[in-house]
């Protein structure tokens, strides 16, 4: 095993979740930590392809799986996964389940854009929370929170995701420092564009982007090293070059960047779907 995969096993222990596992980022996460000798609990609506996976890890990398279909929008979702987690010794969360849109605000679906904040925010506090007791119970853990290079500033036509990833992102800056006595580590994830179906489901145009297995490899590199990543050369060089701006003025050069990767926004919001509870079918 090598030294990376010895770190992530000695630190946090024989189990991971992961949510959103079912493609882009959390599938990415999900063959990392296997990789890595990790045991992993996949977590997402789409029972057959999380048990295709599971098949899949078990067999490359020699460590056992759960599969858990579950909505998290709902409660009923979210307490399927604690009660199939229940027995078992997991020391790592990777909250990646999530959902965004696109287009003008006026436009949007108000069910939908709560329904966002139900999954981005709410499933991810109360699994933070639930997962956060047991690690400090045990007294080692980690969490790795999907923020956004979005959450940092306000973005026309994508204006509730940002709202949502910058919640997580202050979340996570906060826990870090709260829990760090209790021996849980926190990080928040911060990619740029990545190139996954998130983007295609969303009807958006994306240049140069990073993959998600760099996304993961990144973070996991990072965790319990630093508070924020944002994995890969493009996402630091978008970061960097936003940083030196004033914040409205990221706002303005946002709203261009979307302007140009969501030409059809004008005739209605399209929905990203990166989680195993968002509205439209995968």
């Amino acid at each position: 095993m090598s030294d990376p995969a010895s770190r992530l096993v000695d630190r946090y222990g024989p189990w991971a979740v992961v949510t959103g596992a079912s493609d882009g980022i959390g599938r990415a996460f999900a063959g990392q930590l296997a990789a890595s000798g990790l045991s992993v609990v996949l977590v997402a609506r789409r029972r057959e392809v999380l048990q295709a996976l599971a098949t899949e890890l078990e067999r490359r990398h020699r460590v056992a799986t759960e599969v858990v279909a579950a909505d998290l929008a709902t409660r009923a979702g979210r307490e399927a996964v604690e009660d199939a987690t229940r027995g078992v010794d997991v020391g790592l969360l990777v909250a990646s389940a999530g959902f965004g849109t696109s287009g003008p605000f006026l436009a949007g679906d108000l069910d939908v854009e709560l329904g966002m904040i139900d999954v981005n925010c709410g499933a991810l506090l109360a699994q933070s929370h639930h997962f956060a007791e047991r690690f400090a119970e045990r007294g080692r853990g980690g969490l790795v929170l999907l923020s956004s290079l979005v959450a940092f500033q306000g973005v026309p036509r994508a204006a509730n995701y940002a709202a949502t990833k910058a919640y997580v992102q202050t979340l996570a800056e906060a826990l870090r420092v709260e829990l760090k006595p209790h021996g849980v580590d926190v990080l928040a994830c911060a990619p740029g564009p990545v190139d996954s179906a998130f983007a295609t489901r969303a009807h958006m145009q994306m240049g140069a982007t990073v993959t998600p297995e760099t996304v993961a490899e990144g973070a996991l590199a990072a965790l319990g090293r630093r508070t924020t990543v944002a994995p890969g050369a493009l996402s630091k060089l978008l970061t960097s070059s936003l940083r030196t701006l004033p914040r409205a003025g990221r706002v303005r050069v946002m709203q261009k960047v979307m302007a140009g990767m969501t030409p059809a926004a004008a005739s209605g919001p399209t929905v990203a779907d990166a989680s195993p509870s968002a509205p439209t079918s995968r």
